[in-house]
């Protein structure tokens, strides 16, 4: 007889993995087993030194993905933005990482955004499971784009606070 152990589902991303007794991070809406899976993720992204700081994309993507009502607007807004410029300018992390920094110095007031209903197709554990290096690196790509995707109704919206934060 075997019994099955006990699971959590993220409530950002649905991703359902085994009960731990991880802490959650409060800015975000995820569960503490998915958060560690991002701690593992953000450990291998910040050692890459090609691909032009993918790590952005990583901090981006998962901000996007489990944006929550105690989402704190600049942090949603920022990964909308970065996703934004990622996957529809193809700016590098540094240059997105660049831009986040001209724009916080250009405005202190954040919109709220209205989450999606599903939060893209692929998850954290999804990158996780590529192998290191260019595979894994491009798992980050199409989970970012998967994520920008289901953001799609806010497409607009972030591009034109985009520019008018940028032209004041």
């Amino acid at each position: 007889m075997t019994t099955d152990s006990p699971t959590r589902a993220c409530p950002g991303c649905g991703l359902v993995l085994p009960l731990s007794d991880c802490s959650p991070n409060p800015r975000y809406h995820t569960s503490p087993e998915c958060w560690q899976l991002y701690g593992e993720l953000s450990a291998y992204t910040v050692t890459r030194v090609v691909g032009g700081f993918i790590h952005q994309l990583a901090v981006d993507a998962y901000a996007a993905q489990h944006a929550g009502e105690q989402s704190r607007p600049i942090g949603v807004a920022f990964a909308l933005v970065g996703l934004y410029l990622t996957c529809e300018k193809g700016y590098s992390g540094a240059q997105v990482q660049h831009m986040h920094m001209l724009l916080a110095r250009r405005s202190k007031t954040w919109p709220r955004f209205t989450s999606p209903s599903t939060r893209g197709d692929l998850t954290v554990r999804d990158v996780l499971q590529a192998p290191p290096g260019e595979q894994r690196d491009e798992m980050l790509r199409r989970w970012g784009r998967s994520i920008w995707t289901a953001w799609s109704q806010q497409h607009a919206r972030v591009k034109d606070l985009f520019e008018q934060v940028m032209a004041d």
